[in-house]
Order: structure tokens, then sequence, then C-alpha cells
């Protein structure tokens, strides 16, 4: 019943030490029970409220005079006379300082308090006045006359009244927001209207002269009269205190906090030197004055600026405006580098960056020679295709410095949503422009060297397909307009020379091949890999290692043992592991005070790198009737092949192995057919095919190999196994053959010859239409090896088998 006190009374536990509560079941006293209360009883004063008949009340005793009286009135009956004290901050009042009207109560509990109060629960029965005070110390005792109630007989108008007593509570409750519903279900069961009056009474938030003044009144329909008075007035604060408490925190709160928020802002801008926004887009407008843009630019930046201003700064868009202003102007709009034109300065620095490159060397040059002619031209987009190592990114950046021009570079190797080239759109969270906008942003230049690395490994999925965006960038035709998502405009990409690198161009889309001048790079030779270690790599490793002041030297003969011995690559990755590892080992000995030979020696190198991984072993052996070699390209550069073939009793089964390709496999059934067309002409026996089962393998199972060039040496490891004629040593072989025994041309010869050398093959045959490819070769690469350029499989066979 706590709730239905607080909503009556309105006051806070600092206000009292007591609270009114329901009486558990208590009915009015009938005559016989009035006849026997006490009439001589201890009293005791509260504070600041009334006891009303038939209301519990807590209430907690630390006076002496009370306790005393308590401890009477329990040996005596537990009756108690409760009176009120006039004078609330009164702390020992005197017989003239408490009403002479007050109520008998029945002590129902006491509780002993642990801080050694005592708190009890008073029940008020019946209304009394004092006669004569018969003792005031150690306590009040007085004899008391009771009172009894005059009740109206069916009278209409007390009806009423009681009713709007109800109505006038319940009216207050509802107006009360933060008090609970439950307290106008307990008013509601109130039935007994002399019990409504006095719970109401003692409840309701009125001043204690009026709650005395009531219970002083005999009459019970005046008493209703005058509390109906006192709840229309509290009625009526209440509507009045949720108006103001509306209005003020509607509008008068809301004002002085904004002013007073606006006002402490102030003197913080003031200190800080003005409003931080307002010199944001001053400087961005002082930033816009140099700016040399096209008029679409210029005029989306004033249009944004201006929404910029009408902007409050706590806004969610004024940062993403801003952000858009601020790229607007770190782009390099009409920002160029002048080009170095002097063809003999461009010639210098990619011979001193690269050696060997004739033809990308030679395409740059023709590339700068129209430029200085003519002034201006759209920029090709070259591709530099070819196995890893060989270094086709650091091309680029000789590029950028052979012509005087900034070097930005892009890596699209998994990249596998069209956003990250196109940009966002702002309206997303986090956006961000396009790789492309971003590298001119950060590059300051709009005719930068733009190396796009790995461009056949770009992601292609259901999130996107980021090559299809690349199309609009590398369109000579159409990237002088190319739209980014975030920045909303047309940017011109027209004068960026764009270079692609890639490894194989099966993985490009088709439509983005197209737009792509395609430059073919091929593996090094063993003396281009020698040049390069002595140039670049040596004084490169020299320098990261701390040897720079060292006297060490690699003669050619190490460095062309290290490049033979331990790697078998087209680039020189590897060779530039190995030379450090070779460094790294001098460096030790550098430190620990060990004496440094200036000069490398092989047994240093064995020492380091261990034994030779790579030998010519094989060769010099010479193979066994049945294995051929021969040659292949992959997207890493050439390799050797080992053919290897058997023959077992059986019914003439093919049986072929070693993770081959459809192409393959078809090669192997071409030159067994061909074999068995012309076995006359071979010395074969026919019967050999039907008693026999043929096995074709091919060594390193776990590598997945397919193509035609493998075909004349599958042919020619057949005819070595079933004639029992070995092949001759250091040989090597690639062409593809056909039913009737022609031999047609492949491709990557080069790759294939320069592996055969580092292979320490001496001989290869080819098809006398690849002829051309192998005079494109330096000779000094292929300096001591002979080639044999042959039309049909007869040729093939009277050179290779002995």
């Amino acid at each position: 019943m706590k709730s239905m006190i607080d909503i009556m009374l309105g006051q806070n536990d600092q206000e009292m030490e007591f609270m009114p509560i329901v009486p558990l079941g208590e009915d009015e006293l009938n005559d016989d029970e009035k006849k026997k209360l006490p009439t001589d009883i201890p009293l005791i004063a509260l504070r600041n409220t009334v006891l009303f008949p038939n209301v519990v009340l807590p209430i907690t005793v630390s006076r002496e005079k009370s306790v005393k009286a308590l401890e009477f009135a329990n040996a005596n009956g537990k009756w108690i006379g409760v009176v009120a004290q006039k004078e609330l901050n009164d702390e020992d009042p005197s017989a003239a300082d408490i009403y002479a009207t007050g109520t008998l109560a029945k002590i129902v509990k006491q509780i002993k308090m642990p801080d050694g109060n005592t708190t009890l629960f008073i029940m008020g029965r019946m209304r009394f006045t004092i006669k004569t005070m018969t003792q005031s110390e150690p306590f009040f005792k007085a004899r008391i006359q009771l009172i009894d109630d005059v009740f109206p007989k069916e009278d209409s108008e007390f009806e009423a009244i009681m009713s709007s007593i109800r109505d006038y509570s319940e009216k207050i409750l509802t107006q009360s927001p933060n008090l609970p519903s439950e307290a106008g279900i307990v008013l509601r069961n109130i039935e007994q209207q002399s019990f409504l009056l006095h719970f109401i009474a003692s409840n309701i938030n009125a001043k204690l002269t009026d709650k005395q003044m009531l219970l002083e009144e005999d009459d019970v329909k005046v008493r209703g009269e005058k509390l109906l008075q006192i709840l229309q007035a509290e009625l009526q604060i209440v509507e009045l205190k949720n108006e103001i408490t509306n209005k003020t925190r509607g509008e008068m709160d809301k004002q002085q906090r904004e002013y007073f928020l606006q006002q402490q802002l102030k003197s913080i801008k003031d200190e800080l030197g003005g409003d931080p926004n307002e010199r944001e887009l001053r400087d961005l407008q002082k930033r816009a004055e140099g700016m040399n843009w096209p008029e679409s630019a210029k005029d989306l930046f004033q249009k944004n600026i201006q929404k910029l201003e009408r902007m409050h700064p706590s806004t969610p868009d004024y940062s993403v405006i801003y952000n858009h202003l601020d790229l607007m102007l770190d782009l390099p709009w009409n920002s160029y580098t002048a080009d170095n034109y002097d063809l003999n300065n461009a010639q210098s620095v990619l011979d001193d960056d690269h050696y060997g490159m004739e033809k990308i060397k030679e395409r740059i040059l023709e590339y700068l020679a129209v430029l200085k002619l003519k002034g201006d031209m759209k920029s090709p987009i070259l591709c530099f295709v070819g196995p890893p190592g060989i270094g086709k990114t650091s091309l680029g950046r000789s590029i950028a410095n052979a012509i005087n021009r900034k070097y930005v570079r892009l890596s699209l190797g998994g990249l596998h949503d069209e956003s990250e080239i196109r940009g966002h759109r702002k309206t997303y969270i986090g956006a961000m422009p396009g790789r492309i906008i971003q590298s001119l942003r950060k590059v300051k230049s709009a005719n930068p060297v733009f190396i796009l690395d790995e461009i056949d490994k770009i992601g292609r999925d259901h999130r996107g397909d980021p090559s299809s965006a690349l199309l609009e960038v590398l369109d000579p035709e159409q990237n002088s307009s190319f739209y980014d998502n975030y920045l909303e405009m047309e940017f011109d990409l027209s004068k960026v020379l764009f270079v692609a690198t890639a490894n194989s161009l099966q993985d490009i889309q088709p439509a983005l091949r197209d737009r792509l001048e395609i430059i073919q790079l091929s593996g090094y030779s063993i003396e281009e890999k020698t040049e390069i270690a002595k140039r670049h790599l040596v004084p490169k490793q020299k320098d990261l290692h701390g040897l720079k002041k060292i006297s060490l030297k690699f003669s050619d003969k190490i460095l062309q043992q290290i490049v033979q011995n331990y790697t078998r690559e087209s680039g020189v990755r590897e060779l530039d592991r190995l030379l450090a590892s070779v460094m790294r080992n001098v460096a030790k000995d550098v430190a620990m005070g060990h004496k440094v030979q200036p000069q490398v020696s092989s047994e240093k190198v064995i020492s380091v790198l261990g034994k030779a991984k790579f030998t010519n072993d094989a060769y010099e052996r010479g193979l066994p009737a049945g294995v051929a070699v021969g040659l292949a390209w992959t997207s890493v550069g050439g390799e050797i092949l080992f053919i290897e073939t058997n023959l077992s009793k059986g019914k003439g089964g093919l049986t072929i192995t070693g993770n081959l390709g459809n192409v393959m496999k078809e090669s192997a059934t071409t030159a067994l057919s061909y074999l068995r067309a012309h076995t006359e002409n071979l010395g074969i026996a026919d019967s050999i095919f039907d008693e026999h089962n043929i096995h074709i393998h091919v060594p390193e199972g776990a590598v997945p190999k397919d193509g035609p060039s493998a075909g004349i040496t599958i042919l020619s490891a057949l005819t070595s196994l079933l004639t029992g004629r070995k092949l001759r040593p250091y040989l090597a072989m690639t062409g593809e053959i056909t039913l009737r025994g022609q031999v047609l041309p492949v491709g990557g010869i080069k790759e294939k010859v320069l592996a055969a050398k580092r292979a320490g093959v001496r001989e290869i045959i080819l098809c006398y239409q690849n002829e051309k490819d192998v005079e494109e070769i330096n000779p000094l690469f292929i300096k001591g090896m002979k080639f044999h350029f042959v039309k049909e499989m007869k040729e093939v066979l009277q050179i290779a088998l002995k």
C-alpha cells in the first residue's frame, strides 16, 4: 500500500518518519466494544501528521517520553492516545503544545530496530478529546472522552459528496504520471464511507491544521464537504503544476538550454580563434582560387560549397560533402609534369636500369619520338607479358624515370569488387573514391606512369567483375571522360601512360586484352643473368648487407656456377635470394673478425649453398631407349620435359600417365597411329602392337601438363622403344605432329630454347617455320647450340635415333 500513500501525500521520506496504510479488514466499533475502551490512557505526540480512525500507521519512536508511554501501553492493554503536536520542530512539546482532539489507537505490532529505535504499527480506532491531563512526566497521560461520528440518515446530498470525493481522488491519481496505476484499484475497492473519508484525509497532501480540522469535525457530512473543498484545491494545484511543467519543459527549458549551450560554444570558439567550421570553409575557398580545373568541376565545387554553408556541422551530410570537396581540391586537374624528350637520355636510363629487353626499350623510344614531333598524342596502353621475376614491374619505374614522369602502382591481384576501380556512391557509409582516382590524388599528377600490376589475376565472382570496369580506363577513346561514382563527374585519364603486367594472356578477359598493346617478355639466358647479377644484384645485396665498403667480387665463372647449378627459373628472383645468402655468410665473417677473401670462390659458394641442385648428369650418362627430352612452355618460363615409354606383355593397350591434358593425350594417340601405319619403313614388327601394352609417362605427375608441342617427342620416344635404338644424347625437341607425319610449328620458342640451354642441351629439333623465332634470339645466348629445322617426322627420326 506504499504506492497509495505516495500518490495521495506527494511527500518524500525525508519529510515524514511514518506513512498511513490500509487496515486489514477492521470494521467500525459496535456499542459493546466502545464501552470496553479505556478512558485513562498514555499519550504520544506525532509530528506533521494526524491519525484517523481505522487507518494503520507505522511510526518510529525515538523520544524518551514516547518510548516510556509505549512501554506503559504494552503493559496495559496496548491502548495509546495519538495526538498531533502544533509545532513541527518542537522536540519536547508540553501539554499546551499538543491538540486536544486525537485518536485512540491500538498497538498492532512492535519491532526493535538495529539503531536502537522502535518501529511500531498502530491502528486508529476512535476519536477522543482530552478532558484532563493527569500526568506530564515521565510521559503524558490523560483522561479522555470518546467522540462518536454523526452520520446523516439516507441523505442523497451526502451520497453525491462521497461520489465527488472518490472522483476527485481518481483525477488526482491519473494526473500524476509518476504514480502507479494500482493505486486507483485500491481506492475503488474501499466501500465504507467513513473509512474512505479517513483514508483520503490521511493521505492527501494538505496542511496539518486542515487535517486536524477534519478530525475535530463530528458531523460526517460536514467533514466530507470540507474534504471535498481540500480535494478541489489539490486538483487545481496538480493540473496547474502539470501545465506549468509541460510548458516549461517544452519551451522555457529548451530555450534556456540552447541559449546556455550556444553561449558556452561561442566562448570556446572565441578562445580558439573563431568558428572552426567557418575557417574550414574559408580554407576550401582559398585553395579553390588557385585551381586550374574545368568549368564543370568549378560549378560542382561552388554548388557544394554553398550547400555546405547552409548546413549545420553536426548533420551527417556535412562531413560527406566536405570530404568530397577536399577530394576535388586534391585531384591534379590539368596538372601535368613536363616530359623529357631527350631520347638519348631515355635510352641511357633504360639501359642502366635493365639489361636486355631491347624490344620494349625500342617501343618506349618510338612513343617518345612521336610525342616529341607531334607535341601531343594519346598514351598507348602497354601490357608486358612474361614469366615472374624478369622485371616487368620495375621496368615501369624505369620508364617513368626515363621520361621524367611520376610513378604510381596499383596491384590488381585478388581484386574482386568493381567499386575498387569506379568508387562507391557517396550515399554509402564509408564511401571512398576508386583506386584509380585515389592513386592520382596521391601522386599529384594527371600524366603519371600508372602500373596496373598482375592484371591477369583480377578476381571474378558474384561480387562483381573489376576487369569490366577497367574497359573504360584502358580504352584510349573513352578514358578522357572516366567517371568515378564517388567523384560524380568525369576525369581525364587520356594523358596517363598505363602499363599493365601479366604472366599469362589466357587469364585476361578478351575484351580487355583487345585494348592492350601486348609486348611479350622472355626469360633471361645464362649470359643475361650473369650480367644482371654483376650490374645490379651484387651491388644491391652488398648495400643491403652493409658490405659496401668491403672489397668483394663475383667473377663471371662463379655467377654462372650459381645460375646453372642452383637455379632453374626464367627471372632472377631466386638468383637474388642465393646471392643474399652468400652475402649474409660474408657479413657474419666480417662481424666476427674473420678474414674475408676479396674474390668469392667456388668452395665458398658450395659451403653456403650446398651441393649443386641441378646437373646435366642425365645427358652425360645418356638416356635408355624409349626416353626422349621435350621442351615445354609454362607461365613461369620454359622447362625441359622427359617422355618415358615402356613395353609389357599384353593385348595392345595404351596407358598414358603423368597428369596430362586432353591435347597431350591426343598427341600420344596420333603418334601411335603414325607408327602403326609406318611399321615397314621403320623396321617394326606388326605383331608387337597386338602382343604388348604400351605405357607413356611424363614425370612430375603432380604438375598438370597439356599442349601439342610434345608430339614429336612422344613419337621419337615410342620409335626408340619399339626399335630398341637410343636417342642421341644432349638432344631435345618440340613440335606438333599430324597423322601424315608433318611437323607443325609451336610457340614459346625463346623460353624453350633458353630452358634447354640452362639444362645443358646442345641440339634442338624444331619445325622449319620456327626458324624465324630462333633468329630473334641473341646469338650470344645460344652459342654452342645446334638447331635442326625439319618438315616431316621421318627427318626427326633420322636425326634423333642413333
